[in-house]
């Protein structure tokens, strides 16, 4: 036997069972002490390969340093049925490796293993790319164990959500009250016309307005005029519909402004807000009707661009929050709200913060409980690895002959980052102290309010709809097992939502492709991604306002239009931290 080649890759069977098998694959200097005399030593391209063909006990074996499971959804050629298979991986690494270099050795690993350009379909071509990858690269691992188990049949492979706009591509939307009521809390405070709706998705005009009718029976939506509706507002007989905004006193005036864009995200935020008063400004323009563009439906209306503005307090400081009246993705609608944006900030002058809170899609870390983003956590916009943005949106991607990316970039940062530096100090001092953090008491309250006001529930949905896909190409998915904490360590069930400082990130581009995305965020840090808030973050520094933060809550892992059962809850957990944001503020100055 030729143990002359360094460094062989020694596969050698461990354990069987009726539906599992293990197989340990050790990196070895030699081959001269495997324990088995039948072995194969693989020559030519795979030179370095060595198999032993007979199952090895081996009960002196330390205990694995880092383990991940993901689940494979396979189809039987013969019956049809999908099957699905449970793959773990057991990892142990060379000496002197720190844990969080141990998990991120381990991740680069394991997203290189699932690549879906070359994503091996069967069991003989996953266990040789294992193999293959330690033979080329990754010499800080020692060993590692696969096992396969087979699990139950299932029905049909899983579904991974898609947003609003991915769903209605070539498929007709169907009439419904949850469909009227997306529409109209969407496009909220702008209405929208029963002839516009039911052109823009092909209904018949008198089957909308009777759904329209029964949903005004039940208090959800109100007629402004003959034929257009808007959604009625949590609290709706405080609500002043105003031309313009009332003068008001200096010491009234808003030093806080909260800009968030979605119905939910808005009724969490009002909940964190004493003595609130909401006004609706509607602008009728001469113009109505539907048009098309880059492909897509855009609906127009007679009420033009219309603004809702919640005032009241929070701690110490007076608020002002709106919510951004966008229909879709398009950029003719982000433009639409960074106009919006400007309009609040120069009805309301004093402002001197701006908060974006909402919902966002997580960056998943697979082997680092610490750096895993899960539904349900914040993330708050800070600079990470020596950059000062805080908010980084992708134009465009150009893709190398090597294979490489090239990223095109527009890079925010505030001029004062004094909301940055409270959330860190927050974050360090629940980490210092080891317990749940202050949000989770604003938490509780603002359910409790909100489960009094509210028809929404803003309750954390069941952990086990917390589902984690990754895509391995031809639309086929693997369900990637959460990674745990550490031994003793408490889970997010027993702390509740966990606070991460990173970049909030944004780009078509990008959000919607889970090896780029991941590409993306390795290279500017980034652990969220939002719907395209870029020309809103615009809007705030060209109107000179310094100090901005994004805050976004997890409700998917894209960009957190997907997962509509997350959102409230989600969007109430952002709005919590924003208030422990306010509350460590220093009182504003006499006026």
């Amino acid at each position: 036997m030729d143990d002359t080649h360094k460094d062989h890759i020694v596969m050698t069977p461990k354990r069987k069972t009726a539906n599992s098998t293990t197989l340990a694959i050790e990196r070895k200097t030699s081959v001269s002490d495997v324990k088995s005399g039948n072995v194969h030593v693989a020559g030519g391209d795979h030179r370095g390969i060595v198999i032993n063909k007979q199952l090895v006990e081996d009960e002196s074996d330390s205990p694995a340093q880092l383990s991940l499971e993901f689940r494979v959804f396979l189809v039987s050629g013969q019956t049809g049925r999908h099957t699905q298979e449970s793959r773990t991986l057991q990892f142990w690494f060379a000496a002197g490796l720190s844990d969080s270099e141990q998990a991120t050795v381990a991740q680069e690993f394991f997203k290189e293993l699932v690549s879906p350009q070359e994503f091996p379909r069967d069991y003989v071509g996953f266990i040789k790319k294992v193999m293959k990858q330690l033979q080329h690269g990754y010499r800080n691992i020692k060993k590692v164990e696969v096992t396969l188990t087979q699990l139950d049949e299932v029905e049909t492979p899983p579904n991974r959500p898609l947003s609003a706009d991915e769903s209605s591509l070539g498929a007709a939307a169907v009439l419904s009250e949850e469909k009227l009521l997306e529409l109209l809390e969407s496009a909220y405070p702008n209405p929208l016309q029963v002839a516009d709706m039911a052109r823009a998705h092909g209904w018949a005009e008198d089957e909308v307005a009777a759904v329209l009718a029964s949903l005004q029976g039940k208090g959800l939506v109100k007629p402004l005029e003959q034929g257009v509706f808007t959604r009625v507002g949590q609290g709706d007989t405080e609500i002043q519909v105003v031309k313009q905004m009332p003068t008001m006193a200096s010491s009234k005036q808003p030093t806080i402004a909260i800009i968030t864009a979605q119905y939910c995200e808005k009724l969490a935020v009002d909940a964190m807000i004493e003595n609130k008063e909401t006004f609706v400004r509607y602008t009728t323009v001469g113009s109505s009707g539907i048009s098309h563009e880059n492909g897509r439906v855009v609906q127009k209306n007679r009420f033009g661009e219309s603004n809702v503005y919640t005032l009241g307090n929070i701690g110490a400081h007076r608020i002002v929050c709106t919510k951004l009246p966008t229909v879709g993705h398009t950029r003719e609608a982000m433009t639409a709200a960074g106009n919006t944006t400007t309009r609040l900030l120069g009805t309301f002058q004093k402002v001197d913060y701006v908060f974006l809170v909402g919902v966002g899609g997580g960056v998943p870390h697979f082997t680092d409980y610490n750096k895993h983003v899960r539904l349900g956590d914040v993330v708050v916009s800070y600079p990470v690895n020596g950059h000062k943005y805080v908010y980084i949106y992708c134009e465009n991607t150009k893709e190398s002959d090597d294979g490489s990316f090239k990223f095109e970039t527009k890079a925010y940062s505030p001029v004062n980052p004094c909301l940055q530096e409270i959330a860190a100090k927050i974050k360090s001092q629940v980490e210092l102290e080891d317990c749940s953090g202050p949000w989770m008491k604003y938490l509780q309250e603002g359910q409790e309010s909100l489960r009094a006001d509210s028809e929404q529930d803003f309750s954390q949905p069941p952990p086990e709809t917390d589902k984690l896909y990754m895509s391995i190409g031809n639309r086929d998915l693997i369900e990637v097992a959460h990674p745990a904490p550490l031994d003793g360590a408490p889970s997010r069930l027993e702390r509740g939502p966990k606070l991460h400082l990173s970049p909030v990130a944004s780009g078509r581009a990008v959000a919607r492709e889970d090896q780029l995305r991941q590409r993306f965020s390795d290279q500017f840090g980034a652990l969220a991604f939002d719907s395209e808030f870029d020309a809103v973050v615009e809007s705030v520094m060209g109107n000179c306002r310094d100090s901005f933060v994004c805050l976004r809550g997890i409700a998917d892992y894209k960009d957190g239009t997907r997962r509509k059962e997350w959102q409230p809850y989600a969007s109430l957990v952002a709005a919590s931290v924003m208030k422990t944001i306010i509350c460590g503020m220093d009182p504003p100055s006499d006026v």
